[in-house]
């Protein structure tokens, strides 16, 4: 617990010392996405019956919360690389599972920090939704997941150039095609299998089926739960695998 506590609490304080910056950063995109999308592109345009900016916000709050948790990378990177933090900490008594709990959470707190942002401006925008349990829980093993694959990422690529491939390659498209902003079910049919298998879209569904207040799919949950223990394990095997 106290080498859990450690990892955690250091990612706590660098968060800290730049939140100005991080707020800021975190503020630009979905303020250009509400007003390029939703207040330009998406002012008449209505998807099952609903208004689309209503329709674009859920999914901004899931494509946020996957970028912003898979951006624990970056940090353990830069501390990997350049302060030699990763050595530091396989010196000192703490174990691999206290090690990957507390870089995953930190990636969660980055993603809850950017999820209440756009919640921020949606309340500026006079957009309400429902914020129950089945919204956090939506939110929290979604940013869990890419937290967890963030740490994988970090252990297993060995250059910032690599790390900005799978940037480039993956997390960016799946912003973009895992139901954030459009229906899944526009797509034709083999395309739709493919972006079913993205975890974003389980998270989207499950998210904005929430923010509305409607009865959540109990599948997209159950996927959501068995992916974080899934990548809660490889996040395990690689920093096991990265200290030998």
């Amino acid at each position: 617990m106290k080498g859990f506590l450690a990892v955690y609490l250091r990612e706590l304080l660098i968060m800290w010392h730049r939140l100005p910056r991080m707020v800021l950063s975190f503020s630009v995109s979905p303020v250009l996405y509400l007003v390029a999308f939703g207040l330009g592109l998406g002012k008449h345009i209505t998807i099952h019956g609903r208004p689309y900016l209503e329709f674009l916000i859920p999914g901004l709050v899931a494509a946020s919360s996957m970028m912003q948790g898979f951006g624990i990378n970056v940090e353990i990177n830069v501390a990997r690389f350049y302060m030699r933090v990763f050595e530091e900490i396989q010196a000192a008594p703490v174990s691999n599972l206290a090690y990957v709990l507390g870089e995953i959470l930190a990636g969660v707190s980055r993603a809850f920090l950017s999820v209440s942002i756009i919640l921020f401006i949606t309340a500026l925008a006079r957009v309400s939704f429902s914020y129950g349990p089945a919204f956090w829980a939506g939110v929290f093993l979604n940013s869990f997941i890419f937290a967890a694959l963030g740490v994988t990422s970090a252990m297993l690529i060995k250059s910032h150039a690599d790390q900005a491939l799978v940037s480039n390659f993956i997390i960016t498209p799946m912003a973009f095609l895992g139901g954030t902003f459009f229906p899944v079910g526009n797509m034709p049919g083999p395309v739709q299998i493919i972006l079913k298998t993205l975890p974003l879209t389980h998270a989207s569904r499950l998210i904005r089926q929430a923010a509305y207040g409607q009865k959540i799919l109990w599948n997209d949950l159950g996927i959501l739960v068995a992916l974080a223990g899934a990548s809660l394990l490889l996040a395990y095997w690689s920093v096991d695998k990265a200290r030998d």
